[in-house]
């Protein structure tokens, strides 16, 4: 599927909804569990997606907008949750990314890109030159990425519990 701003949107406004259905209502259990030490739980990801809420996707479209000489993109810190997120609730987060996506959306309807610009390009500090058609593109499916890692890592809370049953469930073999 070639990538449209229209399509795009249809995906990441779902997303805060769908993780709020989904995480909204959950034990302490579900939301805080991880994979192993060095994994994320679904608490974390979601501040995860805050942070890019406020530092990336938009700021990124409109350094690529602003056509300026130097359209190099900062470097995006994957961590700032942990330190973002601390003493709030998972309600509090999602009601959080709800009311940044619908803001970012909003500016991003408001933007009415043709696909001249979709072709527009700013400078990833490790990958070099993308385009903005490829930046929308990277966030709508960094977000289906997230919704995935956390039913996964859920998923895998009760890889032992489903005993021989676990050679059919391929989410807890990734």
């Amino acid at each position: 599927m070639k990538c449209s701003v229209n399509k795009a949107i249809e995906i990441l406004e779902q997303t805060p909804k769908t993780l709020k259905s989904f995480l909204g209502k959950l034990s302490d259990e579900w939301i805080y569990c991880n994979e192993s030490d060095d994994t994320w739980s679904a608490f974390d990801i979601v501040g995860h997606l805050i942070h890019g809420e406020k530092t990336d996707w938009m700021t990124r479209i409109h350094l690529i907008l602003d056509a300026s000489e130097d359209n190099t993109f900062k470097p995006f810190d994957r961590f700032a949750q942990f330190e973002a997120s601390k003493g709030k609730t998972l309600n509090q987060l999602l009601n959080e990314f709800e009311a940044l996506r619908i803001q970012n959306l909003k500016k991003l309807k408001a933007l009415n890109l043709t696909q001249d610009q979709l072709s527009l390009k700013g400078t990833h500090p490790e990958l070099g030159k993308v385009t903005l058609s490829q930046l929308l593109a990277t966030w709508v499916t960094h977000d289906l990425g997230h919704v995935a890692q956390i039913s996964r890592v859920m998923a895998k809370q009760y890889k032992t519990e489903v005993g021989p049953w676990i050679n059919y469930i391929s989410i807890l073999n990734d």
